[in-house]
């Protein structure tokens, strides 16, 4: 059995913990971002490789994680975006017949570094009283990474979307319809429930209305991304633009940016939700849907015109989603595509798909 190296984690309010190095060796001993925790059970390889954590080290309360190792099928972008991982027990030996590598291995390749052995309880407990906030761990002095944490921006005010958009356009072919992606740090298993419905035209975060238009879709996706929505340069203009002229859908991050496109303001959480199993009320309905959730920034309440409100966080109140009064757009803060996860919302495909078929007529 590999002896691990000792390693530290320092919150940048000067809070230890000890623990092991594992996945990638960073240079000069230190890893940094900033620290969130996800309370999901499985699914540990979306999580790391999702873009939205951008930026992020991701602290996963679930104790044992690695147990049923990493298969290339369920990676969801083209490499891990996330800065760090920090675990309880990191399982040595995986148990999958799906299983290509252990997650150790994943995380070296994959250029990840993490820490084991840490007491995620008491970090989890220390997030949710002192809110989210820039770390850095490795195997460097406690002084160098107590100052490399106090130096660590975190994701406030960072256009980090641009950083883990496509460069250039791409398509997915598909159903009879046409749709035009925004990539802000879409996930594959978005791509995977749209493609039934149409070939989709995934295009850079960056593309203007006038572009998205002149490819002729029958309907426009927002997807998912990392960081601050008011940092993302030109989105909210662009999908202003695209307001009334064609049926809009936005997951997370393209839901804070289709309310910011309204005129709606975001903030910060203090914690953000991660986790798989976030009940959300629908209000049309009264139904309750537990939810797969990402997401760090909120929609301010009662800042967004022309639109209502059309789901809400049971545990919190957080604005869930959003629907146009007199124009085809609508818009999720969680995630419906979720897999492992719920299913409960994944109605919500097809809803876009009728507003579509409909031509945009409510």
């Amino acid at each position: 059995m590999t002896r691990r190296d000792e390693a530290l984690l320092v919150l940048a309010d000067g809070t230890t913990f000890e623990g092991e190095a594992v996945g990638a060796a960073p240079a000069g001993g230190v890893s940094s971002g900033e620290v969130v925790f996800n309370t999901v059970m499985s699914g540990y390889q979306e999580v790391i490789t999702d873009p939205s954590y951008a930026g992020q080290v991701i602290t996963f309360t679930y104790p044992h994680i690695g147990n049923y190792g990493v298969a290339p099928a369920d990676d969801e972008s083209r490499r891990a975006f996330c800065r760090g991982v920090i675990v309880r027990d990191l399982a040595r030996r995986p148990s999958s017949w799906r299983a290509a590598e252990d997650l150790d291995t994943f995380l070296i390749r994959s250029g990840v570094a993490g820490i084991s052995g840490v007491d995620t309880r008491r970090l989890t407990r220390h997030i949710r009283e002192a809110g989210s906030m820039p770390c850095a761990f490795g195997t460097a002095d406690e002084r160098t990474l107590k100052e490399a944490a106090s130096a660590e921006p975190g994701t406030d005010g960072i256009d980090l979307a641009a950083a883990v958009s496509t460069t250039e356009p791409y398509v997915v072919e598909g159903g009879p319809l046409r749709v035009v992606a925004y990539d802000f740090g879409i996930k594959r298993t978005i791509l995977r429930h749209l493609q039934p419905l149409a070939t989709v035209e995934v295009v850079p975060a960056g593309t203007a209305a006038a572009d998205v238009l002149a490819r002729k879709p029958d309907g426009v996706f927002l997807s998912n991304g990392p960081g601050d929505p008011a940092a993302v340069v030109g989105a909210a203009d662009a999908i202003a633009g695209l307001l009334g002229e064609v049926p809009v859908f936005g997951i997370c991050l393209g839901h804070q940016l289709l309310g910011t496109a309204l005129g709606g303001e975001t903030y910060k959480l203090k914690f953000g939700h991660h986790g798989g199993n976030h009940p959300v009320r629908r209000l049309d309905t009264g139904a309750v849907e537990i939810t797969s959730q990402n997401h760090n920034y909120a929609l301010v309440e009662g800042s967004v015109g022309n639109a209502d409100v059309s789901h809400v966080n049971l545990n919190d109140g957080v604005i869930e989603g959003i629907r146009g009064r007199n124009f085809p757009a609508f818009s999720v803060q969680y995630h419906p595509e979720a897999g492992p996860g719920p299913h409960d919302a994944r109605y919500l495909f097809a809803q876009f798909e009728q507003l579509m078929v409909d031509g945009g007529h409510l």
